[in-house]
């Protein structure tokens, strides 16, 4: 088996992080996110992983090479535009050849693995099985309907109306047919050639597809929230110092993870907090936050559910003591005010 991710996108709702950094590369609990799906992919027993890139490629090769420091063999697969998720099987053709492939997307949490769904897929091999979970709006998802007989009847992409509470969670088990079915489906009136349309493809010839429900820890990584919250889940309940990193009067309080040559002074951290490698907090309050590489906090007497980007900086103008959430993107300078009376 193959894999294919999907690292294409451009992470619009995570502005303005994703203005300078491909949201696949956020990191959560001191690893990118494309770190933690190509962990995952390797514990499935898959080495050769096809990695679909857009305009970030370079920075998305900068961190991940060619994926021997993660057990895996990365092939780098150009995408000039992000159109749909069955383009980007089409894209890969040459490299999956006839082999079966898991497709996951490449900026999704799945906490607690997925060998048991792999498993099932290896010893069934039906033409597709998408994994799902069932979400209290699925209007935003792929939605699946099943029938009487628990075989997956309909796919819709998105729909207003959803018949089902069964949402797609963004991997999906393949044989070679899959094939077949993206090069006969048009465009969507999104103007994608989308994968719930290949499935359906396959349904509607009568070809197995099966849906297996997730019952572990998912979430799509696409909103600040939604990364604050993988983090929390992801850190468990360890502190994870840097043996370069140096702590001077201050108390850690896990779960939290600090980077290489980070300086910490007077200061209380955590819970759930993950400090990239050489930033400067000085007499900061920092709880429930995710600092990237290189930003200084100074002088801050409060900040929870924070996301400080590269090499940002936040001291203040005046002191307050107001508890602050800030998003802050990279190379950013803040200056904390007093609340005005």
């Amino acid at each position: 088996m193959k894999a294919l991710v999907l690292a294409g996108g451009s992470g619009t709702r995570l502005r303005p992080f994703s203005y300078s950094m491909p949201k696949q590369l956020i990191p959560i609990a001191g690893r990118p996110v494309l770190e933690h799906v190509l962990a995952n992919i390797r514990d499935l027993g898959v080495r050769e992983v096809g990695v679909i890139v857009g305009s970030w490629a370079s920075e998305i090769a900068a961190v991940i090479g060619d994926g021997s420091s993660l057990g895996v063999r990365v092939t780098y697969i150009p995408q000039g535009a992000p159109l749909g998720l069955a383009h980007a099987v089409r894209l890969a053709r040459g490299f999956l050849g006839g082999d079966d492939f898991v497709m996951y997307l490449g900026d999704i949490i799945l906490a607690d693995g997925l060998a048991g769904i792999a498993a099932d897929f290896r010893a069934r091999r039906p033409a597709a099985q998408v994994v799902t979970q069932r979400v209290a709006d699925p209007r935003a998802f792929g939605v699946v309907e099943l029938g009487r007989d628990g075989a997956v009847r309909r796919l819709t992409e998105k729909p207003r109306r959803p018949r089902s509470d069964l949402a797609m969670v963004g991997v999906y088990f393949f044989t070679a047919a899959v094939h077949e079915a993206v090069a006969a489906i048009a465009p969507s009136r999104r103007g994608e050639l989308e994968i719930t349309d290949a499935v359906q493809w396959l349904v509607s010839r009568g070809l197995p597809v099966r849906a297996t429900e997730y019952r572990g820890f998912w979430k799509d990584t696409g909103r600040p929230d939604d990364v604050l919250e993988c983090n929390r889940r992801l850190l468990g309940g360890r502190v994870e110092l840097d043996p370069t990193a140096r702590v001077v009067r201050s108390r850690i309080e896990g779960p939290a993870i600090v980077g290489a040559n980070t300086i910490i002074e007077d200061c209380l951290i955590g819970p759930n907090v993950s400090i990239g490698r050489d930033c400067v907090l000085r007499g900061t309050r920092l709880s429930d936050s995710i600092v990237l590489d290189g930003a200084s906090i100074l002088e801050v007497p409060g900040m929870h559910g924070s996301i400080v980007g590269r090499s940002a900086v936040i001291e203040p103008a005046g002191v307050d003591a107001v508890p602050y959430r800030l998003l802050v993107g990279d190379n950013t300078r803040v200056e904390i005010a007093p609340a005005v009376r």
